[in-house]
């Protein structure tokens, strides 16, 4: 029996389909060593050498691990195709006392069963570098968080304060979008447009030029002049160019582009794109097939496709849509300087599985993100999208005037996949403007002066979305880092979601503040990225990973030295409540102390009144009293009554004073993304609605 070993137990079945009764699959379950929890686990003083021990919650699956692998024939260590993947697969041979010169790893971009095959012909040693590039960035972020974050709770004074070397410089993207948002002052400006007609078809021109210079109005009163200098003024055609333009195909997904889109297309957050992707990346069960994984590998940088799959596309283009739909030459697409290119883009695996075939197999966010792949790789191989593109520009006395209109003429990749970049009001309205047909010399029948006063916006705060693009073009981290990331930010409620932006809390701003004074290489960005960079030569053996941490930990020793010696603590600024201090009757103040939020006396230090501080979400439906939001011990929400013990009533969901229509029974209401779930607390009774958001 042959053992192969794999991280996610969700992919064992596929593999197993695979690979018959020879072979057993074993899932680790990712990482089963690692540095521990408690303790630094890093030497300083012997070259940092790393203190790897058995995780606690993984010593059965190492025991049982160790007991398969002394009765296999052969040991096949098949982790993920990565960094992470290659330093489990190296722990595993440490612990398994596999010789380091055996050639034991193998690896493949997609679960199917002619890449597994393939990997299994060609097996090869452990990749010692791309090893140390993950041991290099692990040590990194424990020497950084284990140092900082104490520092932190000690200056700030509060409960669960953690720092690292991406998650604090992404932290500071996000405070210092709000500064900016904070610190803008609005510029007014005016639109200034002609409506003109041309053989009964009206359109609308707008006003770019005077006297052959750009002009630029600023108030009403430049406005009210354009207006009456053109008084009685004749609208000729001067300038007509007709072009033929064209849009290329997207490139297929990466991690971060696919993270993208899937918040802006089709409204998945990161968790859920994350989870999505690896389910379909692992395998899912398929009517008559069994688990079969439909995605090839979901962390990635890289853009570039193998040819088997550029082959596969064209065939299908050709066949689903038609042979002018592909390309002259095939499109090859080319990679960000810094990316890894360890594998393919994110694609399907087999075309003919398409988002309609396997829809009645896949939980909604699964088909939902498969399908956005699907399409977006199918179009990224297809030919280009064709306009008619006119531009009109227009004299009327000393100012000039331009009507920009584009119709599809073929829409090549548009078939596949809408593709749509971020545009201008000026651009949206282009594309859908349709001019009349004009000649130069041609006067216009003028109809109407069209005005509107506008001011300049701040820029917008970043969603889930816009703050992984934002770290992927600042070279912030790498395709498995950013969404645990943006996740540990939310954890410690260093940023909250307003809709779907993300604001920093006042303890986000105060830890970037702190940070920043005493820490400046770890909060600036450009360091952190030429970080990743010296990783990646790690990686490509160009650098030994401990000269890398020595070199880093030096000036980070030297910024620990002096910020320590500060010993002014900070205290984060009150929210004061409705409720009223019984000791001294002064309010009630929000405050954040070692063990999280509580009610505190805001007439402190004369009076020491402290409470815990609870929601209250509605009235009690047995006993009248309030019921409050608590937290479980693995942090699950649930509403209970504040006369416990002598009241018992809790629920998962919140109790509403509103009675059932069809039994009077009391109502209960659960946050849903579609809106306010309501529902008869009585099992028998049944009823149910749903009030969507906005009405």
């Amino acid at each position: 029996m042959k053992l192969f070993v794999v991280e996610g137990p969700g992919k064992r079945a596929t593999i197993k389909k695979y690979l018959g009764d020879d072979f057993e699959v074993f899932a680790t379950k990712g990482h089963v060593r690692d540095l521990p929890a408690k303790t630094l686990a890093v030497d300083i003083e012997n070259n940092f050498e790393p203190k790897y021990t058995i995780m606690p919650d993984k010593k059965e699956i190492v025991s049982s691990l160790k007991s398969k692998a002394e009765k296999a024939e052969k040991i096949y260590l098949a982790t993920d195709p990565d960094r992470e993947g290659e330093a489990i697969s190296w722990h595993l041979e440490n612990i398994l006392g596999i010789d380091e010169k055996a050639k034991c790893r193998i690896t493949f971009n997609s679960i199917s069963k002619d890449a597994i095959w393939k990997a299994l012909d060609q097996p090869r040693a452990i990749d010692k570098n791309l090893v140390d590039a993950q041991q290099a960035r692990r040590v990194l972020d424990r020497l950084v968080g284990y140092k900082l974050s104490p520092y932190l709770s000690r200056k700030i004074s509060t409960k669960n304060l953690s720092a690292g070397r991406v998650q604090s410089v992404t932290l500071k993207l996000i405070t210092d979008r709000e500064k900016e948002i904070e610190n803008f002052k609005p510029e007014e400006f005016w639109n200034f447009g002609a409506i003109l007609e041309k053989d009964g078809a009206r359109f609308k021109a707008s006003l770019i030029k005077e006297n052959g210079k750009k002009v630029k109005l600023t108030n009403k009163q430049q406005t009210d002049e354009v207006i009456n200098k053109l008084a009685g003024a004749n609208y000729t055609v001067t300038s007509l160019k007709k072009t033929v333009a064209k849009t290329h195909a997207p490139a297929p997904f990466t991690t971060i582009t696919m993270q993208q889109e899937a918040q802006n297309k089709i409204g998945l957050s990161l968790s859920r794109t994350t989870k999505a992707a690896q389910a379909l990346y692992e395998g899912v069960e398929l009517a008559g097939e069994g688990k079969t994984a439909l995605i090839t590998y979901i962390r990635t940088d890289s853009v570039r496709v193998s040819e088997d799959a550029m082959k596969m596309a064209k065939s299908h283009i050709i066949e689903n849509f038609g042979a002018e739909y592909y390309p002259e030459k095939p499109n090859y697409y080319k990679s960000k300087g810094n990316a890894q290119d360890a594998h393919e883009a994110i694609r399907p695996i087999n075309l003919a599985y398409t988002p309609e075939k396997v829809k009645d197999s896949l939980q909604s966010d699964l088909y939902k993100l498969y399908k956005l792949i699907y399409q977006r790789f199918v179009a990224s191989q297809m030919a280009e999208a064709s306009y008619n593109s006119v531009v009109a520009e227009i004299d009327a006395n000393e100012f000039t005037f331009k009507a920009s209109g584009r119709t599809l003429v073929f829409p090549g990749f548009l078939s596949s996949y809408g593709y749509t970049e971020e545009k201008t009001d000026d651009e949206k309205e282009e594309d859908a403007a349709k001019l009349p047909k004009m000649s130069e010399g041609d006067t216009l029948k003028f109809i109407e002066i069209k005005t509107e006063q506008k001011f300049t916006k701040p820029p917008a705060r970043y969603t889930e979305g816009t703050l992984v693009k934002a770290m992927d073009e600042n070279g912030i981290g790498r395709p498995s880092t950013t969404a645990p990331t943006v996740a540990i930010l939310f954890a410690r409620e260093y940023v909250k979601n307003d809709g779907k932006q993300i604001v920093p809390t006042e303890l986000g701003k105060v830890v970037v503040d702190v940070l920043t004074k005493n820490f400046a290489d770890i909060m600036n960005i450009e360091f952190t990225a030429e970080m990743e960079n010296k990783l990646d030569s790690i990686e490509e053996g160009k650098q030994n990973w401990q000269n890398l941490v020595s070199t880093f930990y030096a000036g980070f020793e030297d910024e620990l030295v002096k910020a320590g010696e500060n010993k002014e603590k900070i205290r984060l600024s009150e929210t004061l409540t409705d409720e009223i201090c019984e000791k001294c009757g002064a309010k009630m103040a929000i405050r954040v102390g070692k063990f999280g939020k509580f009610l505190g006396c805001s007439n402190y230090p004369n009076c020491t009144n402290i409470k815990p501080l609870v929601k209250k979400v509605g009235t009690c439906p047995e006993c009248g009293k309030d019921v409050v939001e608590r937290q479980s011990k693995k942090g699950t929400v649930y509403y209970s009554c504040t006369g416990y013990p002598d009241c018992k009533f809790m629920s998962w969901d919140i109790p509403l004073a509103e009675k059932c229509p069809n039994c009077s029974s009391y109502l209960l209401k659960k946050e849903t993304r579609e809106g306010n779930r309501i529902r008869c607390s009585n099992p028998k009774c049944g009823y149910t609605r749903v009030d969507k958001k906005g009405e």
